[in-house]
């Protein structure tokens, strides 16, 4: 299934697979196995693919990318996420002194050109502000984007981590077509604090990241919360008969924003599991069941 981001963004898979995990951060996967998982992605028509110039200390792309230089006829069959904007301290960026945000135009010039020459790519259909900068001064990201987009290097733009405050601001500039957010059961912000809110009104389909928590759902020693939450969701497990973190993703989904939910995971059968989750449509009142298991109290 597929979604269109906004009235004029992308067409992105309704699931997208999430590549953070997928170098030295997580599984450590080699340039075949990166190539097989991209294929298996393919073959369930999860076409998305989410990146960031920082994720495994700047490695993860090249990673990406040299799965795509074996099978460059990948590219044409997938759409390309990418972030900018956060510098880290690793010895694979030696000139960054300290943990901070770059949002000048220049850094960003920079930054898409590695991610080009990494992903082996000569176009990005979506890049994202990773994270806002106190000192972020619009009309220098609005002068980069205008060059990548003139050059044809990025077809669309948008932002993560964002306020509502702070979308209007760059978005008064350009049109942004989405904002990744967090956002899960334990994790309601976006819900109150107006994100949502706002992705309806301009009509964009948020994206959501650690929509499963990073595992916390599976712990073995859950928190109060969890607990509360697993109790119901195992028994719409029984009733839907679907699995666990199908009935978590379902409740993501159902949220009309049209929510496009990031998946982490490097192993196909989880990524399989919320394409299937695509099938689960639980009711209001079920939604709110968990709405309520997570607040601990029932709604006003």
């Amino acid at each position: 299934m597929k979604i269109q981001v906004s009235k004029k963004g992308p067409t992105f898979s309704r699931i997208v697979a999430g590549c953070m995990n997928w170098g030295e951060w997580g599984a450590n996967l080699t340039v075949s196995q990166t190539q097989k998982l991209i294929e298996d992605c393919l073959n369930i028509e999860v076409t998305t693919f989410d990146h960031a110039d920082i994720y495994g200390h700047y490695t993860t792309e090249e990673l990406f990318g040299n799965a795509l230089k074996n099978q460059s006829a990948l590219r044409q069959k997938m759409q390309l996420i990418t972030k900018c904007g956060i510098k880290l301290v690793t010895p694979n960026r030696p000139d960054n002194g300290i943990k901070s945000y770059d949002l000048d135009k220049n850094y960003i010039l920079r930054s898409v050109e590695k991610s080009l020459k990494n992903l082996e790519t000569d176009y990005i259909d979506l890049l994202l502000v990773h994270r806002p900068s106190p000192l972020m001064n619009p009309e220098e990201i609005i002068s980069a984007f205008s060059k990548l987009k003139e050059d044809g290097k990025v077809l669309h733009f948008g932002v993560s981590n964002f306020t509502p405050s702070q979308f209007e601001m760059l978005n008064a500039f350009i049109p942004l077509v989405t904002n990744q957010i967090k956002i899960s059961p334990l994790h309601l912000e976006p819900f109150e604090d107006g994100t949502l809110d706002q992705c309806i009104t301009k009509q964009i389909s948020p994206m959501g990241y650690s929509t499963l928590e990073g595992g916390k759902f599976f712990a073995k020693e859950p928190d109060q919360s969890v607990l509360r939450i697993n109790g119901i969701v195992a028994e719409l497990s029984k009733k839907y008969n679907a699995s666990l973190d199908q009935i978590l993703m379902s409740w993501i989904l159902k949220h009309p924003s049209r929510i496009l939910p990031i998946i982490g995971s490097t192993k196909i059968n989880r990524i399989q599991s919320a394409v299937e989750a695509l099938k689960v449509d639980i009711t209001n009142e079920e939604w709110f069941m968990i709405w309520e298991a997570s607040k601990g109290e029932e709604v006003a």
